[in-house]
């Protein structure tokens, strides 16, 4: 029986009609039972997009790792995104060339079968089980809006002009709102993080066919592969995350009198 471990990559395209990439992605493996990855797509209609994704992704990573291991992974990772959004806040207040620079940010860490995923805007995560291609964030755009409140169909979100209208961003204010998701994850689960570069190109039952028996880095090249090859207006990036082997059981929850203990451990 093959042990547990998890195998990742991503990559990060310019595309086929940009000359400047503003998306941005990268990855943490801090051991064989947790990893994190991150995917930021540049808000094009501010200048400095490619400094915000960037920035966004890196300090994700750093303040990650920065906060101490003995502290659950989803915990460490939701701080180390408003981290990330304080950074990138201050440095578009401090230089001018920047100002208003902003950022969409998704960011994944899975430790021993446990995923939390943080995210802001409309980079997606996609989990793909048993072949089926599943959307677990939502987009925080106005045409995604819309569709929430039965204002727009699906179908037609998807040409909507208002599909890249982004409502929610990292950098743009001092605290973002962020949404938080946890999962639990099985043998053999793959998890896509992308821009909208990507998904906006192909479809998510072409997604998952491209995925499909594939290695991690197999699965990237072959999603940016085909997209460049029908010919995106945007960047693109996918980053892949497979879980290889059987995950380990998640610990008991504690009991009702272990968490009363706790409780009046915290009001002493």
């Amino acid at each position: 029986m093959t042990d547990y471990e998890i195998e990742l990559a991503a990559l990060t395209d310019v595309g086929t009609e940009r000359e400047l990439n503003e998306d941005a992605c990268g990855t943490h493996l801090e051991t064989e039972a947790c990893a994190v990855v991150s995917v930021a797509d540049g808000v094009s209609s501010y200048p400095g997009g490619e400094v915000a994704s960037q920035m966004a992704v890196e300090v994700t990573l750093r303040a990650y790792q920065e906060q101490p291991a003995s502290a659950p992974a989803g915990q460490r990772l939701y701080r180390a995104v408003q981290q990330a959004n304080i950074e990138v806040y201050d440095r578009a207040v401090a230089v001018p060339e920047l100002r208003g620079m902003a950022t969409t940010l998704t960011a994944v860490a899975v430790e021993r079968g446990e995923l939390t995923a943080v995210h802001v805007g409309d980079s997606r995560l996609y989990l793909l089980r048993d072949g089926n291609l599943t959307q677990l964030t939502k987009d925080h755009t106005v045409a995604a809006d819309k569709v929430r409140f039965g204002l727009l169909s699906r179908e037609r979100a998807r040409l909507h002009p208002d599909r890249s209208v982004i409502t929610r961003s990292v950098g743009r204010e001092l605290i973002v709102s962020r949404d938080r998701i946890t999962q639990r994850l099985y043998r053999g689960d793959t998890l896509l993080l992308c821009s909208d570069g990507l998904y906006n190109v192909l479809s998510d039952s072409e997604m998952a066919r491209l995925m499909r028996g594939q290695g991690a880095q197999a699965a990237c090249r072959a999603l940016i592969g085909a997209a460049n090859a029908r010919g995106t207006f945007d960047n693109l990036t996918a980053a892949v995350m497979r879980v290889v082997g059987p995950t380990p059981e998640p610990p008991d929850p504690p009991s009702f009198t272990g968490r009363l203990k706790k409780l009046l451990v915290r009001g002493v």
